[in-house]
């Protein structure tokens, strides 16, 4: 499997404790971890599998390092290149935006020529509207620390093998 690209915010506590698991499931020698905080264009360009870390902030934002990144890969074409997402966001305290920032991402990326792989089931959540919902699916991995803390690990385990098998096809 060629390297994987994992992009998020160093700043986030939460996410960071995320990764370490899904890292400890991908093995370190297969990730690289870069701080979109900080990331430039090279530092895109260096891969073709990629997990991006996208937190829905507010009512259904991505959050601001995000917004600052992506008009450095807006005007290139993403095909070829295969992305897998996962994000946090809170089911009881804004049911009416679920994890939003992992259809923004998503439609993004699309619109790009690149591929979205590791769509996991809305079943077991509870929310009102989520523009990361396609049909029974959410566009990645949706966490909810707050609510369904209990669920993350096998959550993450579950994703990451589902990830990693899409990331091998890709590459053969």
């Amino acid at each position: 499997m060629k390297k994987i690209g994992i992009f998020y915010s160093f700043r986030s506590h939460k996410t960071k404790q995320q990764v370490k698991k899904m890292i400890k499931h991908l093995g370190e020698k297969n990730v690289e971890q870069v701080d979109v905080d900080v990331a430039s264009h090279k530092d895109f360009e260096k891969f073709e599998n990629y997990i991006f870390a996208v937190p829905t902030w507010f009512d259904g934002e991505l959050p601001n390092y995000w917004d600052e990144f992506l008009p450095t890969i807006e005007d290139d074409s993403l095909k070829g290149k295969t992305f897998a997402l996962f994000g946090g966001g809170d089911q009881k305290g804004y049911p009416e935006n679920f994890v939003d920032g992992l259809g923004i991402m998503a439609d993004f990326i699309e619109k790009r020529g690149g591929e979205v792989v590791g769509f996991t089931s809305v079943e077991g959540y509870q929310f009102e509207a989520s523009m990361a919902q396609r049909g029974d699916q959410f566009v990645g991995l949706a966490l909810d620390i707050e609510n369904q803390a209990a669920l993350t690990e096998e959550r993450i385990e579950k994703w990451i093998k589902e990830v990693e098998k899409a990331f091998n096809a890709k590459n053969k």
